[in-house]
């Protein structure tokens, strides 16, 4: 993850210089700009790093060497849920969420619930049923 780690540490660096100026030439009196690049900075940082502790932790990847087959990469690359409805149910309570910030607090709090039921059928979902692990 060699390309990965890098490509997100440097621009980090570019999100903080962008931030700085974007800040002087506002004379700081407009927050939100700055801060969102700042943010997205330390964003890309935290990607960095997480994509180089993996890329140190599973080692180089055929992608990642010269002498890289293509029959290297191959086979299972992880276990994804075919049949999940979860993901859809928790799409639609975080839609839910921010559509309660702007129409009512109200939609918000029903939002957040059903969230939470959908986080926890999603990670619970292979624990019980027909597909128990």
């Amino acid at each position: 993850m060699k390309v990965e780690t890098k490509l997100f540490m440097y621009m980090a660096p570019f999100f903080a210089v962008v931030g700085v100026v974007y800040g002087w030439l506002v004379e700081w009196t407009e927050p939100v700009g700055y801060l969102a690049l700042f943010l997205t900075a330390g964003m890309s940082l935290m990607v960095g790093f997480y994509f180089g502790f993996t890329g140190r932790r599973i080692g180089p990847r055929p992608e990642d060497r010269l002498d890289g087959e293509i029959h290297e990469g191959s086979g299972e690359q992880g276990f994804f849920s075919p049949w999940s409805w979860w993901p859809l149910v928790l799409a639609t309570a975080c839609a839910g969420a921010f559509l309660g910030l702007a129409v009512g607090w109200w939609v918000l709090f029903i939002s957040v619930g059903l969230a939470v039921v959908a986080l926890i059928g999603w990670v619970y979902e292979y624990s019980r049923g027909a597909h128990a692990h």
